[in-house]
């Protein structure tokens, strides 16, 4: 870290994080923001980190995993966290005496709740999968086995879920249940993966579940239809409508690549899609198919979300993730009332435990807790301030907070997957990145004479990016310890640049950064005393 005492009226940054540059930069085009520190947009829109995924609940029971969710709630700022599996066998909530009488038992769903609100964090609820004594067969799916059948008999599902409300209720208190979200069940349009009744048999399971809900406090809040795809959601509405069902939400899922949707193993070549609207598109759909509908403003809840939907697709490690989940959630703007990112952590075992420390999975941090690139784009966004400063520039937020402090977090996001080419091929080589030239970043309407500090943090091609340091690992099964903590202490976040700063009488502070394909820079700008 470098620490310069600079007098502002224009400051040029050297190219202390430039590797990968070749010598194209010289044919690139600047880039500049213009932002004035006084003209506000208004609050800034937080959707994205108000829910984030997890793999299945019992697997929120190990130490590690409740390790990396403490650390992501601290860094990230996620509030709820959604998973599978609430009631599947291994939580052990249900089975039925010799005469049928049904029992319930929520001592594992008591632990995992207990520890989530313990770090500040709160459950979306999702309702499922089937207790195997409650389900009408013996379709399941997952290594871990959850039953994707609807129940035998829905009024003791019903029953169940009121059970389990009721002691929700009782244990947590009416005024912390209000505050969560009950979602029932997963992407039932998958037929036989990951639901083996039809349209009209989920939307039975939830009419069941939303009447065991309410019936034991209105105020709580259901909804669904938690599809794949963005699919059923005028459907789900009429439904509701017609039907006088209640709904409060509804809840739906999206994934930036091209062909299929279930992949345990990513066997069949996942392609990331250059469709601009990828996601976004589906988003902005969804909420225009609400507004237009019969019961225009529900809340939208994309309760997964990532840009690939598969466990084994290694763009998910690569320093292309952090400027992809940035491109699309700016794309989003204010469509969906939450953006839940799949998943927080690669503890995650739908194809069985994993065998490698980097394996394309999910999350934001691997089995052994190393920050990806994604994890940084999470934290950046988290360090912006509250109050949005308008920024015409289609990459970048510029925020600021009630203590003078400005925050702009800037990124490109450049398409580079070549034509025929998948991403289990692409992703997993050392892939340079090319200039992208200079970023200029004019702030105008500081006070004069002001004094800062200035910080610079990033994420890209072998800066935080502990996916290529693997590859120079020759990507070995297994990590050795003192590897995990070369790894974690040079992918730890640290500042790139940091200096002391005096805004002279014109107001203006001028930057200049290099920046390459797919480069992710957040530039804090610290009022002092």
């Amino acid at each position: 870290m470098k620490i310069l005492p600079i007098i502002l009226g224009s400051l040029f940054f050297s190219n202390v994080f430039a590797q990968g540059s070749g010598p194209e930069k010289a044919n690139q085009a600047k880039r500049v923001i213009n932002i004035d520190f006084k003209k506000e947009k208004g609050s800034f829109n937080t959707s994205f980190n108000l829910c984030v995924g997890a793999g299945r609940a019992n697997e929120g029971l190990r130490a590690d995993w409740q390790q990396q969710l403490a650390v992501v709630r601290k860094e990230c700022g996620f509030k709820y966290i959604r998973m599978h599996g609430l009631l599947t066998d291994d939580m052990a909530v249900y089975r039925e005496d010799r005469n049928g009488n049904p029992e319930y038992n929520y001592q594992y769903v008591d632990a995992l709740y207990d520890y989530i609100l313990s770090i500040g964090m709160k459950p979306f609820v999702e309702l499922g999968f089937m207790p195997g004594a409650l389900a009408s067969g013996s379709k399941t799916i997952f290594w871990w086995r959850g039953n994707v059948t609807p129940p035998k008999d829905y009024k003791k599902w019903e029953d169940l879920i009121r059970n389990l409300t009721q002691h929700f209720t009782e244990r947590y208190g009416t005024d912390e249940v209000k505050k969560w979200y009950f979602e029932v069940w997963n992407e039932p349009n998958l037929k036989d993966g990951f639901w083996t009744g039809s349209q009209e048999d989920y939307f039975k399971l939830y009419q069941y579940s939303a009447k065991a809900i309410k019936s034991v406090n209105p105020a709580y809040k259901v909804g669904g239809p938690a599809t794949a795809g963005a699919a059923w959601v005028p459907e789900m509405i009429d439904f509701c409508s017609k039907n006088s069902v209640p709904i409060d939400f509804i809840s739906t899922h999206a994934y930036g690549v091209k062909q299929g949707f279930l992949d345990e193993y990513g066997s069949t070549g996942t392609v990331l899609d250059k469709n601009h609207e990828s996601v976004s598109g589906d988003v902005r759909n969804s909420r225009k198919q609400i507004e237009n509908y019969t019961i225009p403003g529900l809340e939208l809840h994309y309760t997964e979300w990532s840009s690939s939907y598969t466990p084994s697709d290694p763009i998910h490690d690569s320093y292309h993730e952090a400027a992809y989940i940035l491109e699309k959630l700016k794309q989003t703007g204010s469509a969906a009332n939450s953006m839940s990112y799949w998943t927080f952590t690669d503890i995650f075992e739908e194809a069985g435990p994993r065998f490698t420390p980097f394996h394309g999975g999910f999350g934001l941090l691997n089995t052994q807790g190393i920050k990806k690139p994604a994890f940084f784009a999470y934290s950046f966004l988290n360090k912006l301030g509250e109050t949005e400063i308008v920024d015409q520039d289609n990459s970048s937020w510029a925020c600021k907070n009630k203590k003078g402090d400005v925050q702009v977090l800037l990124w490109d996001y450049t398409y580079t997957l070549p034509d025929s080419v998948n991403n289990q091929a692409y992703y997993v080589r050392n892939l340079p990145a090319k200039s992208k030239g200079e970023v200029e970043l004019v702030i105008s309407g500081m006070p004069s004479g002001g004094k800062y500090r200035m910080e610079i943090y990033q994420t890209g091609y072998k800066v935080n990016d502990p996916y290529t340091s693997y590859l120079s690992f020759n990507k070995p099964n297994q990590l050795t310890k003192a590897q995990v903590d070369k790894l974690k202490k040079e992918n730890n976040g640290a500042a790139v640049w940091q200096g002391n700063i005096t805004v002279n009488t014109s107001g203006k502070v001028l930057k200049k950064l290099p920046i390459r394909e797919n480069d992710v820079s957040f530039i804090n700008i610290i009022k002092l005393k």
